[in-house]
């Protein structure tokens, strides 16, 4: 039996807003959208969207790493009961997944989209009506999953589905793996961000992510989003609606790199993160596989975290200083 069971702690009342409304509202009443989307758009000529800096001209269908080239692949969209309870309510978090990746998770457990093209190619136009119909089904928020290599056409789409009516939050799901300036391009649009710290080490993220800078991306990521919107805070009705809301996946075997990461969190972003400690890791995609010496590739995490790793993460985040904890198996 697992020792611990989905939990959410209740919003301090210090954390709860009354006058919250969207911030792309005055963003809009102040004519900054059709800026952003010109200086997003700029941003796929000679692509920066990410980290990659691939360099190359997505305006004219090139690709690369993420094997995006102008449009952004959609590859689902729905209300999502599965997310934070914070987020999705009882009507759910409004989700839409964009196809592909910018990283290369040997475990992910969403590979059938991130590592393979499932969905189809999307306007601006059309991502507007997907938000705008979400939002009409009752959810909470829309809830835009692995935006990082297509913060251009996530700009463009919130450009247009403002002037058509949305007002609920938007949520930034993000791997961190996000470039500083398209960060930048999402002040004053994003009213939740909810990146996953993955790891600290550069060498656990060059073999198990592929992206040795993951580490130094992720924190200077984190520490823009924090600046932007600061730390998590509710509504009235109790569910999220602005700040920073940190998730962390509990690999095995990597206990000293959650305690370097919750550490940092609480010394470096702030006491008061919320952090979502969450044990579903469970070793799918190419872990497992057969390496030519005959051993489980990546065989270190060719299995799930034990009770004793998801106590020892959570009395990790306790001892840094962290009490803003939702604990998930």
């Amino acid at each position: 039996m697992r020792l611990f069971h989905h939990r959410l702690p209740q919003p301090d009342l210090r954390f709860v807003v009354d006058d919250y409304e969207p911030a792309y509202l005055e963003t809009w009443r102040r004519g900054l959208l059709e800026p952003k989307v010109e200086v997003a758009l700029k941003e796929l000529e000679d692509c920066r969207v990410c980290p990659r800096n691939c360099g190359i001209d997505r305006l004219r269908d090139e690709q690369r790493v993420c094997h995006t080239g102008r449009y952004a692949v959609v590859s689902s969209a729905f209300p999502h009961f599965g997310e934070e309870g914070c987020l999705r309510g009882h009507q759910g978090s409004g989700t839409i997944f964009f196809g592909l990746c910018n990283l290369r998770c040997v475990f992910c457990q969403n590979w059938d989209i991130s590592q393979r093209q499932t969905g189809r190619e999307m306007t601006a136009e059309e991502i507007a009506s997907l938000a705008l119909e979400l939002q009409a089904r009752g959810c909470h928020n829309i809830n835009f999953v692995t935006p990082e290599h297509v913060a251009p056409q996530v700009v463009e789409a919130i450009a247009v589905a403002v002037p058509r009516g949305l007002r609920v939050p938007i949520v930034y799901n993000t791997s961190a793996y996000d470039s500083l300036a398209s960060l930048k391009l999402m002040e004053g649009l994003v009213d939740i961000y909810m990146p996953d710290f993955k790891f600290w080490h550069r060498e656990s993220a060059r073999v198990l992510c592929k992206a040795k800078d993951y580490p130094e991306v992720a924190r200077a990521a984190i520490r823009e989003m924090h600046r932007q919107v600061g730390d998590l805070r509710f509504g009235a009705d109790g569910l999220a609606c602005r700040g920073l809301l940190v998730r962390h996946l509990v690999m095995p075997g990597q206990t000293d790199e959650t305690e370097a990461i919750m550490r940092w969190l609480a010394e470096e972003i702030s006491g008061e993160t919320y952090v979502n400690i969450m044990g579903q890791y469970q070793p799918q995609y190419q872990v497992g596989e057969i390496a030519r010496d005959g051993k489980p590739r990546y065989q270190a995490i060719d299995r799930r975290p034990t009770d004793l790793e998801m106590t020892a993460a959570y009395r990790a985040a306790q001892s840094a200083g962290l009490s803003r904890l939702d604990i998930r198996v």
